[in-house]
């Protein structure tokens, strides 16, 4: 590893419980806060630091009905302190009783590869939101797999300087997804892919690319051979010794390049600053308008509540609540975290047998 590097560690625990998880990454973490409220995991999962981490330090999976948590960077070590203190997870409903975790911790990650690392998504790559999903529908098919090459180029270019790493060289990607024409993701009707990926660029295996991360879409694993994959960490570890390599300049015409001006600077949420108010003359109209905005808003909240009382999703223009994602237009480039009581809201409709079912098929 170069110097100019920093060492940017990652970690992976897998919980092992006495019975099958089936439960979302929400409902896991809402139980982390309940049970660990003093632990220094909890500020990383309840949206505390949304202004500080455009991209969570700490990610939990529901994967094969087992829970996993990651943690990148300053995330590493307030797991490896929860973890200790792991007995039983009470979930109302349900209690789960852990008999063992398994901790994957890895060194010098997030930096330039001399050789392609292949990876895969082990579940859904939602790429596309509503803005980059209009563009991607109006292309030809031929060039659909470009625009996905740089948008995922551009993500891992974000990813690199959200941890601290300052690329001069280009990123090089080349995506292969099943199928050109994505699945909806909810109500948006987001795009999402199921696919592999090459890249000159060393990332940590399980963390989140995309929309959604925090709902555990978008996760990866590498080195391994694809044309044998099964989700079983024994034959995947066995798998790395034997994933081929390729070199950067055997087939370069074949890859997209990015660089790091390819990326718009996302931009963080600034804290309003309050000002002290003077004294003006009151404008009845303003204050009639006023009254008007806030009757509309009681109105859709109730609204909402009813739809949500009768089994029906409540109207929303948004379906992530954690999305960095990185916009070609960066007049429009937004970035946002986690709301846990958003969350908690929405958590119902992800908590279904249906929905499990498609989590967990790889």
């Amino acid at each position: 590893m170069s110097d100019s590097f920093p060492n940017i560690q990652s970690i992976v625990v897998r919980i092992i419980t006495d019975k099958p998880v089936r439960k979302t990454p929400y409902q896991v973490k809402g139980v982390f806060m309940r049970q660990y409220p003093d632990e220094s995991i909890i500020p990383m999962l309840d949206g505390s630091y949304r202004d500080r981490f455009l991209y969570p330090r700490v990610q939990v999976k529901i994967l094969n009905e087992q829970i996993y948590l990651i943690g990148i960077h300053e995330g590493v070590e307030p797991i490896l302190s929860l973890v200790k203190k792991f007995e039983i997870f009470d979930f109302g409903n349900i209690t789960f009783e852990v008999q063992d975790c398994d901790i994957e911790e890895t060194k010098e990650q997030f930096i330039p590869s001399s050789r392609l690392v292949r990876y895969r998504f082990i579940t859904p790559w939602v790429a596309l939101n509503h803005m980059t999903g209009g563009k991607y529908r109006s292309i030809p098919n031929q060039e659909k797999p470009s625009f996905l090459n740089k948008l995922l180029g551009q993500n891992i270019i974000f990813l690199a300087n959200e941890v601290g790493i300052k690329l001069d060289d280009n990123i090089f990607t080349k995506v292969k997804v099943s199928s050109l024409f994505p699945k909806p993701v909810d109500e948006n009707k987001w795009g999402a892919f199921m696919g592999e990926f090459k890249t000159n660029f060393v990332l940590p295996n399980y963390i989140g690319i995309g929309n959604g991360i925090t709902r555990g879409f978008g996760t990866i694993y590498g080195m391994f051979n694809p044309d044998s994959f099964t989700f079983d960490e024994k034959e995947l570890n066995n798998e790395k010794t034997d994933a081929s390599a390729d070199s950067i300049s055997d087939n370069k015409d074949d890859y997209e390049i990015i660089t790091a001006a390819d990326v718009p600077k996302p931009k963080r949420r600034r804290k309003s600053s309050q000002r002290p108010r003077q004294n003006r003359p009151v404008d009845k109209n303003k204050k009639q308008k006023k009254s008007n905005r806030s009757h509309k808003k009681h109105y859709a909240k109730n609204n909402n509540q009813n739809q949500a009382q009768h089994g029906k999703p409540p109207r929303t223009g948004r379906v992530f609540s954690e999305e960095f994602d990185i916009e070609e237009d960066s007049h429009n480039n937004v970035n946002q975290v986690s709301d846990p009581a958003r969350d908690s809201q929405e958590d119902a409709k992800f908590n279904t047998e249906k929905h499990h079912k498609k989590q967990h098929k790889f």
